[in-house]
């Protein structure tokens, strides 16, 4: 089965992107959840928080700096956001590729 998300990276399907770098593309979800919605995910394919590696500690961090960096450009920064990644099944991931929830505009979500 192929990754939606890698064929987000392969622009075999379109996406709002945000942001892109050599490391990580973020781009607007779909579905939005909040007035500012954000799926940030790194250009290497890991399934889950829960298959990262020792080596992946630097693209871990990377995800957070992007978060940090669009919540900035989105004029969230100050105000506040909220920042999810969920892992497996029963945590809600619902596509197979690493990739952090940005959520802002909205007090609770």
């Amino acid at each position: 089965m192929v990754c939606l998300f890698c064929k987000i990276l392969k622009k075999e399907i379109p996406a709002n992107v945000v942001y892109e770098d050599d490391i990580i593309i973020a781009f607007k979800d779909i579905k939005p959840i909040a007035p500012i919605h954000i799926l940030i995910i790194p250009k290497k394919h890991i399934n889950s928080l829960a298959d990262i590696k020792i080596e992946d500690v630097d693209l871990i961090g990377k995800l957070m700096l992007t978060a940090k960096k669009i919540a900035e450009d989105f004029n969230i920064a100050q105000k506040g956001y909220k920042l999810v990644m969920r892992v497996g099944k029963d945590g809600g991931q619902e596509i197979d590729h690493i990739h952090l929830h940005l959520l802002g505009g909205v007090k609770n979500v």
